[in-house]
């Protein structure tokens, strides 16, 4: 029997430290040396988390200096670490944690610089002419997206976005053809609110640097040759073969395009906790390479000479591998797909070497290749959300009584079926909860069924509906797909009945208003460490995690909302919340109600008893939490107001809100928000109990996505 290797534990020296006065150092650092003993094969995990740390330093500090300090601190933090006695756990992690955060600092810092896509100036009217990069349709929008690098325009980006009306698109629109129209460009959207969907930093790292809507006619210039893309091509096929809403859920699980699924569905999916199965993502992967590997299997295993000589496990490995790039490729690799293609891979590696590759370290290996190549994914919730669910299971798994609890044994129908259904929920529950504080902080709401609606969805969509599609798909290469397509519609009804079923329970959801970056920091570290650790020490992290949650969910919402164009403003009232713009879009009305934290509808300010309002005002009445009244005063058109009249409203008003320039003269007892104040802020919450305004830009921020005069001014 072979010896167990050697204990690399940390034995203090002699001068380590000695004694007298500087005694209890010594005993707290082998304490946490024997901690960490014990923890030692966890240790390698905490390599991603540390470049995560550099990386979301730089989107959290506002400038170049700040960054650039931040890289030192992190410097002298690994030199402060050489100062411990040599040998030890502490010391290493400490100075290869300090190195990685700068590195992942340096990483996406650098990759601003070199490939991000400056956004435009100033939104401008121009007649554009532009070769088309690739095309995009959105059957549930009724449009056409393409993305164009202009010609013979050089003020305008390198690339642009624009959206064509499905009635407009001319012939012979494609990749490689060149178009003219005219439309009103602007530089990609910022949040709205704060804590609003941040597009203009997304588009900054796709290379997007304006955005519009084609006005007709569209001419084309010159047709495209290039026939379309396979994806393209399976997604228009998928779409009409299928009938019914269900048809952009059958596209987006056979290749990722969601733009066909009409925004109820989607918001049912979202509401009920199976948005998931929509993103390409594990699921999807592991099922068509498990999928793969059974029959090319089943295929070798009917040849006598195949199963004596070859090595069967490592073809199928490899014929499964080879299907999930192909796959990751043909669904436009995508994190979560990048993610679980990158995890499959090294799982069957390890099956291929006859080890036992899910754990823990393969969930550190994906999330470190996903930071080097695309350190932007960090702070976007299809990262953090793909990779918490993943650990968590993997966590799960790993766990000495869930794992004796999930054996096999030769029990019973009855007692293995139980027990398959507690297994299936236990890790229902467990992604639901991890999940919980990454979807209150991106969308300002989190599931609470989506685990029982899990337990259905997740074996009608493996063992069902994909394999159903994949058989549709492969029957009509010979013309005989249609009753595999018919059985296949009516599984996706009854997982869309499911979502609207779900979705429609007043205990759905859980909504909450805006979450701060300090207290999701302070939740994420908690989640980490109850995840990451084995040991007892694990349990220490439900403090900060408490903590952020209970703060999050106690917090008070926003009074006020006002956005970033000062057109739209939202107020809280005793019986909800109330929006300025009764004639609002249903995009503008989801983001303030979910900023707010409000599940409902927002009726109109008008039509509330405690408003006055004529064509051109609105003065309303609020109460905060302490019972003080509070009076606004909020524009609704263009039209010059008498200046008498003006003023002593304006006087009369805590708050003036307006979508243009306030004059001087008008002068409120506490705040004036009009188009100069939001140019260099940007939308804002306001909390009248406390006194407290939040931006959506800060004073000197000067990533590079920012929109910024010539002086260094922000502008709409």
């Amino acid at each position: 029997m072979n010896a167990p290797p050697p204990s690399t534990a940390f034995e203090p020296r002699q001068t380590s430290l000695g004694a007298g006065p500087w005694a209890w150092a010594r005993a707290a650092l082998e304490a946490v040396e024997s901690r960490l003993e014990c923890e030692r094969e966890q240790i390698g995990l905490w390599v991603p988390v540390g470049a995560g740390c550099g990386i979301a330093a730089w989107f959290l500090l506002p400038h170049a200096m700040g960054w650039l300090a931040f890289c030192c601190a992190a410097l002298a933090m690994a030199c402060t670490g050489t100062m411990l006695p040599a040998g030890g756990r502490l010391r290493r992690m400490i100075v290869a944690g300090a190195i990685l955060a700068c590195m992942g600092c340096l990483l996406v810092w650098g990759k601003a610089s070199l490939l991000g896509q400056p956004p435009l100036g100033r939104a401008t009217f121009v007649e554009l002419t532009g070769d088309v990069l690739s095309e995009r349709r959105v059957p549930s929008q009724a449009i056409v997206r393409v993305m164009l690098r202009p010609v013979a325009a050089p003020g305008l980006p390198a690339t642009v976005r624009v959206n064509i009306a499905d009635a407009d698109v001319p012939a012979g629109l494609g990749a490689g053809a060149r178009i003219r129209f005219r439309v009103r460009l602007m530089p990609p959207a910022p949040p709205s609110v704060p804590g609003g969907y941040d597009f203009a930093a997304r588009a900054y790292f796709q290379g997007i640097g304006a955005t519009g809507r084609a006005l007709k006619p569209v001419e084309v210039l010159r047709p495209s040759t290039a026939s379309p893309s396979l994806r393209a091509r399976l997604f228009g096929h998928i779409v009409e073969r299928v009938d019914g809403p269900v048809e952009g859920i059958a596209a987006a699980l056979a290749t990722g395009d969601q733009g066909a699924i009409s925004e109820a569905d989607a918001e049912a999916m979202r509401r009920s906790g199976l948005a998931h199965l929509l993103s390409i993502s594990g699921l999807h992967v592991t099922a068509l390479i498990g999928a793969v590997i059974f029959l090319l299997m089943r295929v070798m295993a009917l040849s006598r000479r195949a199963v004596l000589g070859w090595p069967l496990m490592l073809i199928a490995a490899t014929g499964g591998a080879l299907a999930g790039i192909g796959y990751t490729l043909l669904t436009g690799a995508e994190v979560p797909t990048v993610r679980s293609c990158v995890a499959a891979l090294l799982v069957l590696g390890g099956l291929a070497m006859g080890r036992d590759a899910i754990t823990l370290r393969l969930v550190a290996a994906g999330a470190l290749v996903v930071l080097l190549f695309w350190p932007e994914a960090l702070v976007g919730p299809s990262f953090q959300m793909s990779f918490a669910a993943v650990t968590a299971l993997v966590a799960l798994a790993e766990h000495p009584r869930f794992r004796a609890f999930a054996a096999a044994r030769d029990e019973g129908m009855i007692r293995k079926g139980g027990r398959l259904l507690a297994v299936t929920l236990a890790t229902g529950v467990a992604v639901e909860l991890v999940l919980m504080p990454i979807a209150l902080f991106h969308f300002h709401k989190a599931g609470l069924l989506g685990a029982f609606a899990n337990l259905i969805a997740i074996p009608l969509t493996t063992f069902l509906v994909m394999p159903l599609e994949a058989l549709a798909l492969a029957l009509d290469l010979v013309g005989l797909g249609a009753p595999a397509w018919w059985v296949t519609e009516q599984a996706l009804n009854l997982l869309l009945l499911l979502a609207h079923s779900v979705a429609a329970s007043p205990m759905a959801t859980m909504v909450a208003p805006a979450m701060g970056a300090t207290l999701f920091g302070m939740t994420v570290v908690g989640l980490l460490w109850c995840l990451l650790w084995r040991t007892g020490i694990r349990w220490l992290g439900l403090a900060p995690l408490g903590i952020g949650m209970a703060a999050t969910l106690m917090a008070s919402p926003p009074d006020v909302l006002v956005t970033g164009d000062g057109r739209h403003v939202a107020v809280r009232t005793e019986k909800g919340m109330a929006t300025l713009r009764a004639g609002a879009g249903d995009y503008v009305r989801d983001v303030l109600s979910e900023s707010a934290g409000h599940d409902g509808e927002l009726e109109a300010i008008a039509a509330l008893p405690q408003a006055r309002c004529s064509a051109d005002l609105c003065a309303v009445g609020l109460k905060d939490g302490t019972g003080r009244d509070w009076r606004l005063l909020l524009t609704r058109s263009d039209m010059l107001i008498a200046r008498r009249d003006f003023a002593r409203d304006c006087a009369a008003a805590d708050i003036v809100i307006s979508d243009r320039g306030l004059p001087r003269w008008c002068r409120p007892r506490w705040l004036k928000i009009d188009r100069r104040l939001l140019a260099r802020t940007g939308g804002l919450s306001i909390s009248l109990q406390d006194g407290e305004v939040h931006t959506v830009h800060r004073p000197g921020d000067a990533h590079p996505w920012i929109v910024r005069l010539r002086s260094g001014k922000s502008q709409l």
